[in-house]
């Protein structure tokens, strides 16, 4: 028996993982008295295995003890985060800063402290979908607005000025000053869309693939890994190329990254899918909590891997841990 067909036993083996789920925001939701939303997002250190989770018009909180309990972290602040991997620590690994985008809400922001002081974007970037930025020298953004039909705002000078660059557009990455891919949004006029890249601040963009994207894309190690129709793909080359990591129905949200760059886990409609071999093979889907029923565009998964620790959750919902040790 292989590894991989090992783990799949393992998982389907017993009673349903779904029971194994622990509620842990439970008591923090009933004090709180958020707005519209509740629980809207999470982050994992992956460096210190703290949990930051934000609260609809409450702000942020932070557990170093695996959500059993809950500090205040930084200010209050209005609004939600909505879309998962709006709420971000730095993917390179090289800084503490936390990056956050809202709706309903305050305009984006970014931490260099881990989300105990902000620095708040131009008044244009409030209610956005997400934000993504150059890791390295925090010049280039890119933000969508909310219920626009896909505004695409760009600004060179860390958010303090942005400039429209036009509709029709999805989820984006940033890799420095100039160089950016962007999905296009799937709609009837567009029945197949392309992902795009620029190399000059987002002046033009080449088409670089077909492909419909299902979430923001997920950088670890150097190398940017996207989740398209049917497929999991990654580029090395900054978005110039890219290759087919594996064939993967229905995915939603990730790669999460676990203890290497071949371990990974993906939010699919079945459940969380796991591998072990950077996704030669996937294990069968662990379900998620009975409370959630079931997955939508807001379920966010997250993992701490100094803990061995998966956490889940949808906006409204509690945050979920499942300890696998």
């Amino acid at each position: 028996m292989t590894r991989m067909t090992f783990l799949a036993v393992c998982l389907l083996a017993g009673p349903s993982l779904a029971a194994e789920w622990e509620p842990v925001a439970t008591e923090l939701l009933k004090s709180e008295k958020t707005g519209f939303g509740g629980l809207c997002g999470i982050a994992v250190d992956r460096a210190t295995g703290e949990v930051v989770i934000d609260l609809s018009d409450r702000g942020l909180f932070r557990s170093a003890d695996h959500g059993k309990t809950w500090a205040k972290l930084g200010p209050v602040v209005k609004g939600r985060t909505e879309w998962p991997g709006c709420l971000v620590f730095d993917p390179t690994g090289r800084s503490k800063r936390l990056a956050m985008a809202l709706v309903y809400g305050a305009p984006v922001g970014v931490s260099a402290d881990g989300g105990e002081t902000w620095t708040q974007m131009d008044a244009k970037a409030s209610h956005v979908d997400w934000a993504v930025v150059d890791w390295a020298e925090m010049k280039f953004v890119l933000a969508l607005k909310h219920e626009s039909g896909g505004v695409l705002l760009a600004s060179h000078d860390g958010g303090k000025t942005f400039a429209e660059l036009g509709k029709g557009y999805g989820p984006a990455w940033v890799f420095d000053g100039q160089t950016a891919v962007v999905a296009e949004a799937r709609s009837k006029d567009r029945p197949k869309p392309r992902l795009l890249r620029t190399t000059d601040g987002g002046k033009t963009w080449d088409p670089v693939g077909d492909h419909t994207v299902t979430a923001l894309p997920k950088w670890h190690n150097g190398t940017l890994y996207w989740l398209v129709d049917g497929a999991l793909l990654s580029t090395v080359d900054q978005g110039k190329t890219w290759r087919r990591e594996s064939d993967l129905k229905d995915g939603l949200y990730g790669p999460i990254f676990g203890h290497t760059s071949n371990h990974r886990f993906v939010l699919t409609k079945m459940g969380i899918v796991e591998t072990t071999d950077g996704g030669a093979t996937w294990a069968k889907p662990i379900m998620l909590p009975k409370e959630l029923n079931g997955t939508s565009p807001l379920t966010w998964l997250d993992y701490d891997p100094k803990g061995d620790i998966v956490y889940v959750m949808k906006m409204g919902s509690d945050l979920y841990r499942l300890a696998r040790k």
